[in-house]
């Protein structure tokens, strides 16, 4: 796995495995009352398949902070990126603004772009002229650990 760290997020390039994946069990785990232990069947999943739907276009990053608790990214979650999607309005997208790497929430009217966190404790970033700003990458999945 690549490691680059710029500042506010560590950015991995995903290793792609050749195994047969994981044992995954297709019942469902009850959230609720147990269900019975002989009902359960298992298969092989990957993640891979799962997570990432272009290969070539997707990184993942770790998020610093707190300024995105409000979507259910923690400070070390671990970020699905995919460079591929068009970035539109009320996509979680991480951004290079002035020199640092950012994820916020866009926000897009006419020709007008905020950066919306989603904890009230941060500001919203209006993007103007004067801003060095890219939107790098799309958020496609958060995998937490518990």
């Amino acid at each position: 796995m690549t490691v680059e760290t710029p500042k506010n997020l560590t950015f991995f390039t995903p290793e792609f495995s050749k195994n047969e994946g994981t044992i995954f069990i297709d019942t469902g785990i009850s959230a609720g009352f147990p269900s019975p232990a002989d009902d359960f069947r298992e298969t092989r999943i990957s993640l891979d398949d799962e997570l990432i739907s272009n290969r070539e276009a997707t990184f993942f990053a770790k998020v610093s902070g707190q300024s995105m608790i409000g979507a259910g990214l923690d400070d070390k979650d671990l970020l699905v990126i995919d460079r591929s999607i068009e970035p539109t309005n009320n996509k979680i997208a991480v951004c290079f603004l002035d020199g640092e790497f950012t994820v916020k929430r866009l926000r897009v009217q006419g020709e007008e772009v905020w950066l919306q966190p989603e904890n009230p404790n941060y500001p919203i970033i209006k993007i103007t002229e004067d801003n060095n700003f890219v939107i790098w990458g799309i958020v496609t999945s958060v995998i937490k650990k518990v």
